[in-house]
């Protein structure tokens, strides 16, 4: 499996975080940054990542900033692209099965970093349900 992965300032503390334990379980990552702390803005990132999966270049993206809706509304702005903002663990779980959300967005000044891992394991194992909720899904695009 190959993910992407991006955010912004807020979140590079937990995306180096989470990239490092995706990569130890043997998931390909492909860090679109920011790689440091100085600010930046997350559309520069958020757009790159979403481009990935998007583009089948990526099976699922996971995007951090301070409250996880930047990223969220940046990346939803993609046709093809389903992006969830998570803070439980049930969230990304739910995401995965019925929307078939393809992108995880958290909340990092929300959620503490085992939370983040936790949801992260969730969303990236948790299949499409499919069945009923296809036809759903295929109502989403405009």
């Amino acid at each position: 499996m190959k993910i992407a992965i991006g955010g912004d300032h807020a979140g590079f503390a937990y995306k180096e975080v989470l990239k490092n334990s995706l990569v130890k379980q043997g998931i390909t990552v492909i860090d679109f940054g920011p790689m440091s702390v100085a600010s930046v803005d997350y559309p520069d990132f958020a757009h790159p990542v979403a481009n990935a999966v998007e583009h089948n270049e990526c099976e699922l993206g996971i995007l951090i900033c301070g409250s996880g809706n930047g990223v969220a509304i940046t990346a939803n702005k993609h046709q093809g692209i389903r992006a969830a903002l998570c803070w439980t663990e049930e969230l990304g779980v739910l995401a995965r099965q019925h929307n078939n959300a393809n992108i995880l967005c958290l909340p990092a000044r929300f959620i503490d970093i085992d939370l983040a891992q936790n949801i992260t394991n969730r969303f990236v194992l948790t299949p499409f349900e499919g069945g009923r909720h296809e036809n759903r899904i295929n109502k989403i695009k405009c």
